[in-house]
Parts: C-alpha cells; structure tokens; sequence
C-alpha cells in the first residue's frame, strides 16, 4: 500500500510517500511545499492545497496520514495552522483517498521509541528506517515520519482496535 504522509504548515507543508508491505517499508518521495508570505492567508491555502493535490496525482497514495493540530501559545498561530491542515486534507479527501490523524507525540514514539523526540532523531530514524532516503528538509523527514507511523498503525485500525 502506498501511504502519504503529511507535516502541515502554513509556511512550509512536508510530504513524504512510501511503499507498505506487511512490516517492509521502502522509501518512494519526499518533499516540501512553500507558500508565498508574500500573498495574502486563501492566496497561500491555495497554494498549499494546490501542491497537495498534485503529489496526490502523482503518486497515487492509498492512504493520506496527516499530523494534529498541537495547540500552542498564541492562538492567532494556532489558528493558521488549523487552516493549513484543512486545506492539505482537502486534495486527498476529494480524490476518495482515506485521511487519518495522529497526534505529535504517538508519531515521535511510533518512530523513534519516545513521545518527546527531537527533530535530529526523527530525522536519524527515518533515515534509518528507509534506506536511501535523504529526506529534503526537517518538514519532509516529519511527514516521512507521520507516514511510517500510520503504517505501524494501520494492522489495528484495519482489525478496529485503535
């Protein structure tokens, strides 16, 4: 099954695609969509959808996994990143490709061993757990990592466990 996991951000929205097949996981894509700082918020929103929408042609994923929304202190940053979300589910939704979230916290430890990892170890175990892969940006290596989470998921959501 080809999975597309995704890192949204207002600023930068990583993606990242691999092939799952029973416990074997391989490496297929990965990268980083930018948005203009310069247009204006549904200038940027359509520019992420649009990118979205075109790795989802591309690569024809099976399944789309994407990361929570984490609140953080300022609400105004929350808020725009909510909207960043929305408009990276959107490409995989509207081409009928099921979207499952996870929180931050059950990616690190689904990829690493511990909920509070940093960016260099995800990064690390990424590479780790998909060789060849050289992982764009610390956006990409995220949405790598959302994306290996989901497949260690995906045997217990199929089962109705999780």
């Amino acid at each position: 099954m080809r999975l597309l996991g995704l890192d949204p951000g207002l600023r930068n929205t990583g993606w990242g695609v691999i092939e799952a097949q029973g416990n074997r996981l391989s490496y297929v894509a990965d990268g980083v969509i930018c948005s203009n700082a310069a247009l204006g918020l549904a200038e940027r929103l359509t520019q992420l959808f649009e990118g979205v929408r075109e790795i989802v042609a591309r690569f024809s994923p099976g399944e789309t996994a994407i990361e929570e929304v984490f609140v953080n202190q300022n609400p105004t940053s929350t808020l725009k990143l909510g909207q960043a979300r929305g408009a990276v589910m959107l490409p995989p939704a509207l081409a009928g490709v099921p979207v499952f979230e996870y929180k931050p916290n059950q990616i690190k430890k689904s990829v690493v061993g511990v909920g509070h990892a940093s960016k260099d170890q995800i990064n690390l175990m990424v590479r780790t757990l998909l060789p060849g892969c050289l992982a764009a940006s610390p956006d990409a290596a995220d949405a790598l990592a959302v994306a290996i989470c989901h497949a260690h998921h995906r045997p217990s959501l199929q089962r109705g466990l999780a």
